[in-house]
C-alpha cells in the first residue's frame, strides 16, 4: 500500500515504549519551526483517547451521537470523528491534513507501515535494535554504537538531528521522500497481497452444470427463486390447526387428520379442528397449530391442556414464502456453494445452476537437485514434496491442475514449460528459484515473457516471492522451502484464485486463542507459527507450537491445525496473551 493520500515529505520516529519519542519531539519541534519548517504531526495511540472534555457542548453532543464533530473557533478548529468499526491507516489519516498549510509531515507510531523513519534508542531500555529487520529506517539517533552504515545521531543532541532533517528533505523531496513515490525494499504481508489482488480480473466464462455437480463452485449469476418457499402455510409440528378466532372455545371437533404431502381442501369452521403433522397445509381460515403435546382427545374431540402453556394466535405456523418468495434473489453471483446453498437451490425445485468454469491452474518445481517420488534418490538431491503439497491445497479449492513435472535448470527448458503453461492455464504457479539475488535462470526467463516482481514479503517463512503476469496469466514464484510454500499459498496464492474464481468477499477464519507456551517473534515481521489448538472447558480456545519451527520441517505443518500469527508490533507472545489463529483444512 503506497500512501498516496499526502504529497509532502514523511517522517516516521520508530522507537519501543521507554525510550522518550514524545520528549525528544517536543524539543525537536521548535526548533524546525524556527528554521522556516511548517510541521504536520500525526501521533498514533494504542489505546482509546479523547481529545475533548467531559461537560463541554462538543463532548456531550458527540457523545448523544454525533458521528463526526466539528468545533471552530478564532484560533483553532478540530474535527473528531468516531471509527468504532475498523482503525484507519496512515494513508487514511494523512488525507484528513490539510497539506497546503504543511512543509512536512512526522509520524509517531505507525511502525507496520513503510515509510522513512529514524530508530530511536537508549541503551538503558534495554530492547534490540530495529533497523536489521526494518529497511525503511534511514537514520538511527542513540546513545550507543550500533554496528551499522546508517548515518548515526545522537539522541541528545536537539541540534544534529533538526539538522538532518534538514539535509534529509533538500536531498529527498522531489524522489524517496514523497508520500507517493516510496517504494519500499520489503513489503508488508497485507502490502503484498493488496497488490496481487489488484491485478487479478476474475474469470468470465461460466457452465451450466446439474445441482448435484455444484458443489463447491461459485455461482455466475444471481439465482433467484422460482417458487414460494414453503409452497403453502403449513404446521412447524405435529398437533392440531384451529382457528386463532376460536380460542375461548371448551373443545373442538376433529374432522380430520392430515399428513405431509396431502391436504384438507374444505374452510375450518369455529367449532372445529385438523390434526396435522408436521409440514401439513393448514386448511383455509386455520392459522394456528397447538402441539398435540398440549391436547387432549376424547370421543372424536379435543380439548387444550393450557396448563402446560398458553395458546397464542399463530403459532407453529410457518407461512408461506416465509423462507423465500418467488422472485426473491435467494444468492448472488459469486456465492460459493456449499452444502447449505445446495440445499437451499434444491428446496427451489432448481435442478442446474450456472457456475463459473474451475480455474486452471500449471504447476511446477525447478532445480537440478529435485527428484521424482519412485526415483532412486541420488546424491545431494531430495524428493519433490512442493509439487504435491500445491497440487492437494489447488484440489481443494476446486482448481483443475495441469503438472508440468520438473522443470531442468536450463533456459530453454524454463522458456518452453512458461510459454506452454500460459496458453493452457488461468494460472502458473512455481516453486523454487524465486530468491532475491540468487542467479536461478527463471528470473531471467521471466523478464523476457511477462511483467515479473521479485519481492521481499516481512514474513517468516515465506520472505522471498515473484509475482507477474505471462500475457495475461498470473504467476507465482513460490518459495523453495516446503513449509514456506504453504504458507506463501495461504497468503497469496489462495486469495488470488478465489478472486480469479469470482467469489465475493471471501475473507479468511481467524480466532483468538490464549498461548500455552512463549512464542518469540522479531518487531517489524509478521511470524506464521505452525501451531494446535483446543478448546478448554470453558469454551476458551488455547493453542501451542508444532515444536521445531524450521521453514524445511514440512511434518510441523502436517502434525498442525492452525498458523498462529504473530503481528509485526509484536515482540514476543507470552504464556496466558491472546493470539490469533487461522485454522487450517489443508
Amino acid at each position: 500500500m503506497s500512501l498516496s493520500n499526502c504529497s509532502l515529505p514523511i517522517l516516521g520516529f520508530a522507537a519501543f515504549s521507554g525510550t522518550g519519542k514524545t520528549t525528544l519531539l517536543e524539543a525537536l519541534l521548535p526548533k524546525l519551526v524556527e528554521t522556516g519548517i511548517r510541521v504536520a504531526m500525526v501521533k498514533h495511540a494504542h489505546h482509546e483517547f479523547d481529545v475533548d472534555k467531559p461537560g463541554k457542548d462538543s463532548y456531550r453532543l458527540r457523545k448523544a451521537g454525533a458521528s463526526q464533530m466539528l468545533i471552530s473557533s478564532r484560533f483553532r478548529h478540530a474535527l473528531m470523528t468516531e471509527t468504532p468499526d475498523f482503525e484507519p491507516s496512515l494513508n487514511q489519516i494523512l488525507s484528513r491534513l490539510d497539506q497546503s498549510a504543511a512543509d512536512l509531515v512526522l509520524v509517531e507510531g505507525f511502525k507496520r507501515e513503510n515509510f522513512p523513519k529514524i530508530e530511536l534508542h537508549r541503551e538503558a531500555v534495554g530492547k534490540p535494535w530495529l533497523y536489521p529487520e526494518d529497511s525503511n529506517i534511514i537514520a538511527i539517533a542513540s546513545d550507543s554504537t550500533p554496528d551499522s552504515q546508517l548515518p548515526l545521531l545522537n539522541i541528545n543532541d536537539i541540534d544534529s538531528i533538526t539538522a538532518f532533517i534538514q539535509r534529509w528533505m533538500q536531498g529527498h523531496l522531489a524522489h524517496t521522500a514523497t508520500c507517493d513515490t516510496l517504494a519500499p525494499a520489503m513489503l508488508s504481508v497485507e502490502q503484498g497481497r493488496s497488490k496481487i489482488l489488484d491485478q487479478i480480473i476474475p474469470k468470465s466464462k461460466s457452465k451450466q452444470v446439474e445441482l448435484k455437480d455444484a458443489f463447491g463452485r461459485v455461482l455466475a449469476e444471481d439465482v433467484k427463486s422460482p417458487v414460494n418457499v414453503p409452497a403453502q402455510t403449513n404446521s412447524a409440528m405435529d398437533g392440531y390447526a384451529i382457528r386463532s378466532d376460536d380460542l375461548d372455545a371448551q373443545d373442538y371437533e376433529v374432522l380430520a387428520e392430515v399428513m405431509a404431502g396431502y391436504s384438507y381442501n374444505i374452510p375450518l369452521e369455529k367449532g372445529q379442528a385438523i390434526k396435522v403433522m408436521t409440514g401439513a397445509p393448514v386448511p383455509k381460515n386455520a392459522d394456528t397449530v397447538v402441539m398435540r403435546e398440549q391436547a387432549v382427545l376424547s370421543n372424536g374431540r379435543v380439548s387444550m391442556d393450557t396448563g402446560k402453556g398458553a395458546i397464542k394466535p399463530g403459532q407453529n405456523v410457518r407461512q408461506a414464502g416465509e423462507d423465500l418468495r418467488e422472485g426473491d434473489v435467494v444468492f448472488s453471483a459469486g456465492q460459493k456453494i456449499n452444502s447449505a446453498e445446495l440445499g437451499m437451490l434444491a428446496s427451489m425445485g432448481l435442478s442446474e445452476v450456472r457456475v463459473k468454469s474451475p480455474v486452471k491452474v500449471a504447476i511446477f518445481s525447478t532445480g537440478d537437485e529435485v527428484q521424482q517420488p519412485g526415483e532412486a534418490l541420488r546424491e545431494n538431491c531430495i524428493y519433490d514434496a512442493n509439487r504435491y503439497t500445491l497440487f492437494g491445497m489447488l484440489t481443494k479449492l476446486g482448481c483443475l491442475v495441469i503438472d508440468l513435472g520438473i522443470i531442468d535448470d536450463t533456459e530453454t527448458a524454463l522458456e518452453n514449460a512458461l510459454s506452454e503453461a500460459s496458453t493452457v492455464a488461468d494460472m502458473v504457479i512455481s516453486s523454487g528459484g524465486v530468491s532475491v539475488g540468487d542467479a536461478d535462470y527463471i528470473k531471467t526467463v521471466l523478464e523476457r515473457l511477462g511483467e515479473i516482481n521479485f519481492w521481499r514479503i516481512n514474513m517468516r517463512p515465506g520472505r522471498p516471492l515473484a509475482f507477474g503476469k505471462l500475457g495475461d496469466t498470473p504467476f507465482f514464484g513460490l518459495p523453495g522451502n516446503p513449509v514456506a510454500v504453504m504458507v506463501s499459498f495461504l497468503q497469496f496464492v489462495e486469495p488470488a484464485i478465489r478472486k480469479l474464481q469470482g467469489e465475493s468477499n471471501w475473507q479468511p477464519l481467524t480466532l483468538e486463542a490464549v498461548a500455552t507456551e512463549r512464542m518469540r517473534s522479531r518487531i517489524g515481521r509478521t511470524e506464521y507459527t505452525r501451531g494446535v489448538f483446543s478448546k478448554k472447558p470453558n469454551g476458551l480456545l488455547e493453542v501451542r507450537t508444532t515444536g521445531s519451527q524450521g521453514s524445511g520441517i514440512l511434518r510441523s505443518m502436517s502434525e498442525a491445525n492452525c498458523l498462529i500469527e504473530i503481528v509485526p508490533e509484536q515482540e514476543e507472545a507470552n504464556i496466558g496473551d491472546r493470539v490469533q489463529i487461522i485454522p487450517l483444512s489443508v
